[in-house]
């Protein structure tokens, strides 16, 4: 009986500590506000292959290189994390996400949500 009441006493305890962290990660993710206009001074970073259309990478392997205007902030700005923790694979964007802050890539979202096709050039492309 006392085994069990341990047992529970420590798992409770793990939960409740997971729980926490579980919140804290969620809650410094939300503060996270991006800027399109902080992502135009950082489009640099993606126009070598994202902004040719009908572009095709062929390193690792040959597949059409996406255009990003008018594609989802959260979307995008999950894609940049996924990339750099290594659960999405392609060894380039790897290495960019990696030099990425959580802001940067919540602005590059932001940024590329708000294209249209009637946006003006970005003297940066």
């Amino acid at each position: 009986m006392m085994i069990s009441m341990k047992k529970h006493l420590i798992l409770s305890q793990l939960a409740l500590c997971a729980g926490l962290a579980f919140a804290g990660f969620a809650a410094q993710a939300q503060d996270v506000k991006g800027s399109a206009q902080a992502g135009q001074g950082k489009v640099w970073l993606c126009i070598g292959c994202h902004s040719i259309p009908d572009y095709r990478a062929d390193y690792p392997l040959v597949y059409k290189v996406p255009m990003l205007g008018g594609q989802n902030a959260a979307y995008i700005a999950s894609s940049l994390s996924a990339y750099k923790k290594g659960e999405r694979k392609h060894p380039t964007m790897r290495s960019i996400a990696a030099s990425l802050s959580d802001q940067d890539m919540a602005d590059l979202g932001e940024y590329y949500a708000a294209q249209t096709a009637s946006s003006p050039n970005n003297p940066l492309k």
